[in-house]
This record gives C-alpha cells, structure tokens and sequence, in this order.
C-alpha cells in the first residue's frame, strides 16, 4: 500500500505526460504549480512552485539513470529532525524548510523508497511515456505505468510487429 509521501513523490513524477504524442508539463506556470502544491495539502508559494519543479527535473533525472544523488542536496539543506516527549514515549518530528517544503518532502520519498523498495521505482517502459510506476507487485516485474494504456499498446504494437505481413519489393 503506497504511503502518502510515496503517492506524493509519483504524482510530482508523472506532472509531465504526453497527451496525444505531445509532452505536458502539468507545472509548467505559477498558477497550476499553485493548484497542485493546493490539491496535495502542501504550503503554496512562487518559491515552494519554483522547488518543486527542480525538485521534480533533478528526480526525473535520477529515476532514469542520469543523474547522481548528490544533485538532491540543495532540496535538503534546512530538513531536520527533532525529538518531542508523548504519552507513549518519543516521537519524531519532521521539520521542512520553508519555501521548499514539498520539495524536500519528495525527495525524501524518494530516499525511503530507494531504501526499503529498491528498483521498484521506475520509467514506464513504453519509451514514448514519459511516466513512471512503483512496483507494488510481489515478483517485481512490471513494466508499465498502465497496464491498460501503455501496457496494451506495447503488447498490440508487439504482436503486430510478429504477425504483420513480409514487405514486398
């Protein structure tokens, strides 16, 4: 069952699909960066947008395999954690920088992920999807974001390829 930072993390992921074979960027202005940061119950502003792409650019990057992790420390500088006293004991508390909260917030999705799921994140395989999935499946094997979409395109594009008649000259 996905966590609320994980479907946090892969919705930020999947804010540039294609539509109709043209790629989207669901961020791509203040207004709708404002209305996602909103619908995801995450402090709004031009500086928490404007994080959230390059959050976004540098994950992206990272989940594809070409980019390195040291490129996520600028999301982290400020994120600490403190210990509060609670009726049954410690508790830790999550403290995000302003201004890039939902920044840091995915980024350490990511982390988690990498850490107790790893490999589970990844592209969608259909390399004209730009999307991405988390394999929740026990054998670790799926390959689309969508088994209706992609995953039926690429099966039907397969099975054409196999059956379709030899060319003539």
């Amino acid at each position: 069952m996905p966590t609320s930072d994980e479907a946090l993390l892969l919705d930020l992921l999947n804010t540039t699909p294609v539509i109709d074979g043209s790629p989207r960027d669901d961020l791509a202005d203040a207004g709708a960066g404002h209305a996602w940061l909103a619908a995801h119950g995450r402090p709004v502003g031009d500086d928490e947008w404007r994080a959230l792409v390059a959050a976004r650019d540098t994950l992206q990057k990272l989940v594809r395999g070409t980019g390195t992790a040291a490129t996520l420390a600028p999301f982290l500088d400020g994120v600490r954690t403190r210990a509060t006293a609670g009726a049954d004991g410690v508790d830790w508390v999550l403290d995000l920088p302003g201004g890039r909260s939902a920044a840091a917030q995915a980024v350490l999705a990511w982390d988690e992920l990498r850490r107790s799921s790893p490999g589970r994140l990844r592209p969608c395989a259909n390399t004209e999807c730009h999307l991405f999935l988390v394999d929740h499946s026990r054998s670790n094997n799926a390959r689309w974001c969508s088994m209706a979409i992609c995953g039926n395109r690429m099966k039907a594009r397969r099975h054409y390829e196999r059956n379709r008649p030899a060319a003539t000259n």
